[in-house]
């Protein structure tokens, strides 16, 4: 997709981390439009931008680099949305079902963003500046956010999980996998609630649900 070229305000000196900021922004914005991870180039993020590209290597190495922080920006932003549906509620039951169904909710509103945080078609070379090292504990906030749920349903008896970290990462694995299925066919899953069905049955959930119903056009409808 060819890109037309931004116009941009000089930053002041001292704002370079503004610049870096724009930089991760632009290549959001090719990768939401584009729908293709490979449509996010230097030049094609210099020219979105507004900048020219020699001056992206003083804040990113490579394209990897760049795709590093795109995901970081996933990451932090799904956590963020999942954190708001957790401070929604204080009952543990509903909290936990608000916090899996704003997951649900953010793969399919964000499909290829999801996509791309999750392994996508970004991979980085073996001669990318990315390491092993830059790959560990992305996502881990967002994680975290689902076990401190569901060990708040333990701790209230609501569900038998015996190791609520361990448990959260299975209910995390079916999750995923639910928004799979729905972002590559449109037939697959059902019945209706399934959702709701799968996150009792990996929670181990005690007691039964009683929740509002969806929102129309909702990924359980």
């Amino acid at each position: 997709m060819e890109t037309t070229k931004t116009a941009r305000t000089r930053n002041r000196r001292g704002e370079g981390g503004r610049l870096r900021d724009e930089i991760v922004a632009a290549a959001v914005a090719l990768l939401d439009e584009s729908d293709d991870e490979r449509a996010v180039t230097l030049r094609s993020v210099a020219r979105r931008a507004g900048i020219a590209a020699p001056s992206i290597y003083a804040h990113f190495p490579d394209q990897p680099a760049i795709m590093l922080a795109v995901v970081r920006s996933g990451f932090a932003e799904l956590e963020q949305t999942l954190r708001a549906a957790a401070d929604s509620t204080a009952d543990p039951v509903p909290r936990l079902l608000a916090v899996c169904r704003a997951y649900l909710d953010f793969a399919r509103e964000r499909p290829q963003r999801y996509r791309t945080i999750f392994g996508g078609l970004w991979k980085p070379a073996a001669d990318a500046s990315v390491t092993d090292d830059d790959l560990r504990g992305l996502g881990d906030g967002a994680l975290g956010l689902l076990a401190a749920a569901l060990a708040d349903c333990v701790a209230v008896g609501a569900s038998t999980c015996d190791d609520p970290g361990s448990d959260a990462v299975a209910l995390w694995l079916g999750l995923h996998g639910l928004a799979h299925q729905r972002a590559v066919t449109r037939a697959f899953p059902g019945p209706p609630g399934i959702d709701d069905r799968m996150i009792a049955a990996l929670a181990r959930l005690a007691t039964v649900i009683h929740v509002a119903p969806r929102n129309a056009g909702s990924s359980s409808d």
